[in-house]
C-alpha cells in the first residue's frame, strides 16, 4: 500500500497514533503531566517521518515538519480535554 496517498490526511493519523499513544501513557500509571510532552515528541518525531515518507506531506523541511507533527500531537491532548470538558461531568 502507498501511504503517499493521504496527503495532508497523514496531519490528522498523526494526531490519532499520538492519542493513542498518550491513552497508553495514561493506563501505564505514570504520571499525567508527562502526556503532553511524551505526545507532543512522538508527534515531532512522526512528522519528520511523515515527510519523508508522503509526497504530500505539507512540510518541505525538517525543522517545519517536526512542528507540524509536534502540533499535530499537542492536539491530541486537547481532543481528549475537550471530549472530557463536554461529555464527563
Amino acid at each position: 500500500m502507498d501511504i503517499s496517498i493521504f496527503g495532508i490526511a497523514g496531519v490528522a493519523a498523526i494526531t490519532v497514533i499520538c492519542y493513542l499513544i498518550g491513552q497508553g501513557v495514561k493506563a501505564s500509571g505514570l504520571d499525567n503531566k508527562w502526556i503532553p510532552v511524551i505526545v507532543g515528541a512522538c508527534g515531532g518525531v512522526l512528522g519528520v517521518a511523515g515527510m519523508f515518507l508522503m509526497a504530500d506531506f505539507p512540510a518541505g523541511d525538517v525543522l517545519t515538519a517536526a512542528a507540524v507533527g509536534i502540533v499535530s500531537g499537542l492536539a491530541a491532548t486537547g481532543v481528549d480535554q475537550a471530549g472530557k470538558q463536554l461529555f464527563c461531568k
